[in-house]
């Protein structure tokens, strides 16, 4: 096999994460996490532990979010409203120090991580080359320069999406044409594409194909462990996925 699962945005939600390892069960070689296991959600010790327990000998990329950056660092300037900020103090506060000993001492804190894969050049990058943690890729703005890589995998907008983008190169034998395969898989844990369900990407490097994947979990489990201690806002749009 040469199948490699991609999951981003987990954001504190096990029930999620748990439907998704259920969905993929062993049908993969390794996996690729791009940030944000944490906040937002209220089980963010609880998802850190489940993937340093579960998955730490499939992992082979591990990179912080603007999340992580953000709560480990102390730094909450970047955030666009109060309640994000509110949300990421909250959630520091809740951190173990099993959880935050593995986000500080397991997970790439640079945002991104250059990598082979099958013979592939990948960039992992939690946001864009125009900035690692808060501006994300998108099909019609890409925020950087990606010739140098034939796949990039990418999170941050909670959007899945895939799709090439083909550079021109001096190389007649690929008729002047440089191959780059992008994507999204979108977020395990807090959606924003009008799905609900928790979504992920998997990768075939034989095939080069990718497929975009939504699973149930039980959201309204997820919703009933809100207790107030963060905006309702983060609560409330599990139910729709925005």
């Amino acid at each position: 096999m040469s199948r490699y699962a991609i999951l981003s945005d987990i954001h504190g939600n096990l029930h999620a994460l748990d439907a998704v390892m259920g969905d993929l069960k062993d049908n993969f070689d390794n996996i690729v996490l791009l940030g944000d296991l944490i906040d937002y959600g209220m089980q963010s010790n609880e998802v850190t532990n489940y993937i340093k327990d579960n998955l730490s000998s499939k992992i082979i990329c591990n990179i912080w979010g603007n999340h992580e950056r953000a709560i480990l660092t102390h730094d909450f300037n970047f955030f666009s409203s109060k309640r994000g900020v509110e949300s990421a103090k909250f959630t520091d506060s809740q951190l173990s120090d099993d959880a935050r000993s593995y986000l500080n001492n397991e997970l790439i804190n640079k945002g991104k991580y250059e990598f082979n894969l099958d013979n592939k050049k990948v960039l992992a990058v939690h946001g864009s080359l125009n900035d690692y943690f808060w501006k994300a890729i998108f099909p019609d703005n890409l925020n950087g320069n990606y010739i140098d890589y034939d796949i990039v995998l990418s999170g941050h907008s909670h959007y899945p999406h895939t799709f090439q983008k083909f550079y021109e190169v001096d190389n007649p034998d690929m008729r002047n044409k440089k191959s780059v395969l992008f994507i999204n898989p979108g977020s395990v844990g807090q959606p924003r594409n009008h799905n609900p369900n928790a979504q992920y990407a998997i990768l075939d490097t034989e095939l080069m194909s990718v497929e975009l994947k939504s699973v149930k979990y039980p959201v309204k489990e997820a919703m009933d462990l809100f207790d107030g201690s963060v905006d309702e806002f983060y609560q409330k749009r599990l139910e729709n996925g925005i």
